[in-house]
């Protein structure tokens, strides 16, 4: 077990993520309850979910069905702020979503309370302050227990903390980047302000989105499955494929496939609490148990850093959270008016 920061939970370095429960993933929603059965039966007791996976809560409800009479020795992670309908007032970090989708997240969790609820992405629109209220009030009533954030960059984990401390409100426990052999960039800011202010950090693709799992290989067929319409740049970077050519035989030198070596790489870092594995069959999930031991020693590590430098992005990954500074052509560039009066 790891402490989950400084909340005084304790998890297992493997979480159980959710993300391939329902329609998007395995649509079969007793196999889905075995496999959250055979992880908890290995001792995983963490479990993270969302509300928009499935899509819109059927991930949520899947759980809810797997954890009946197990609740009390799990400690279950949700998230808030994705699209959940067309209406604009469904999503986001307001108050007035936040304490909306609560209660649908209970409902369909068949819980009295979440462990840790965790602001699924930034949202530039709204005041820092206003989500933390809304979050302090959640944990005051006993709904939730720790709050955290997801996908934030440094500065804003920053500014939430100062604003709780000034404010008197909750503090953000936990941040969930995502964090692999391919993208280390959280190495540079992320994680060391994490360990700064005490947070927890659970780490989402270790597997670089399937990439360091070895299905996919430089020269051989295009990817041809639903995460070509979601990370199409990611799977086919060349930098990244190279990388993966370098890794295949370090993994075998070292007895190892190539997912035990990456999934023992995440876990490595003392700056992270728990590496999230997302199963969709209960094989992916034997084969991901099977490498739960591994251990890596300084030269193999020496030579994954070789590989990829630490602190670094060998690519774009197509779903890393951009903040409006960089998606946002006007907050890049000077209007036609101002650059002709230049």
């Amino acid at each position: 077990m790891r402490p989950l920061g400084r909340t005084g939970i304790q998890v297992t370095p493997y979480c159980l993520g959710t993300m391939m429960f329902g329609k998007a993933g395995n649509p079969d929603h007793d196999d889905c309850v075995r496999i959250v059965h055979r992880a908890l039966d290995a001792g995983i007791n963490f479990v993270d979910t969302a509300d928009v996976y499935g899509p819109r809560g059927e991930s949520e409800e899947i759980v809810g069905k797997a954890l009946k009479g197990r609740r009390d020795d799990v400690v279950l992670a949700t998230k808030v702020n994705g699209s959940m309908g067309e209406d604009p007032n469904r999503s986001g970090s307001s108050r007035r979503w936040i304490v909306t989708e609560v209660e649908h997240s209970l409902r369909r969790l068949q819980t009295d309370h979440i462990d840790l609820y965790q602001i699924h992405h930034p949202d530039p629109r709204t005041d820092v302050e206003e989500t933390l209220s809304a979050l302090t009030d959640l944990v005051r009533s006993g709904k939730v227990r720790a709050i955290g954030s997801s996908n934030a960059p440094a500065p804003e984990i920053v500014e939430a903390q100062w604003v709780a401390e000034r404010r008197g409100l909750q503090r953000l426990r936990t941040e969930q980047p995502t964090y692999s052999i391919l993208n280390r960039g959280i190495e540079r800011e992320v994680l060391p302000t994490c360990r700064r202010y005490g947070m927890g950090t659970l780490v989402w693709s270790p597997l670089a989105m399937g990439l360091l799992t070895g299905r996919y290989r430089k020269g051989g067929p295009e990817p041809r499955n639903a995460r070509m319409n979601w990370v199409p740049r990611h799977l086919t970077d060349e930098r990244k494929l190279d990388a993966v050519e370098q890794l295949i035989p370090l993994a075998a030198e070292a007895g190892l496939s190539l997912t035990h070596l990456a999934m023992a790489f995440a876990v490595t870092h003392p700056g992270v609490t728990s590496a999230i594995i997302g199963p969709r069959t209960i094989e992916h999930l034997d084969d991901l148990l099977a490498g739960a031991t591994v251990t890596l020693d300084d030269e193999i590590l020496d030579r994954i850093d070789r590989i990829v430098p630490p602190g670094t992005d060998l690519g774009p990954l197509d779903v890393a959270y951009n903040p409006p500074a960089i998606t946002r052509t006007s907050l890049r560039r000077r209007s036609a008016d101002e650059r002709a009066a230049a």
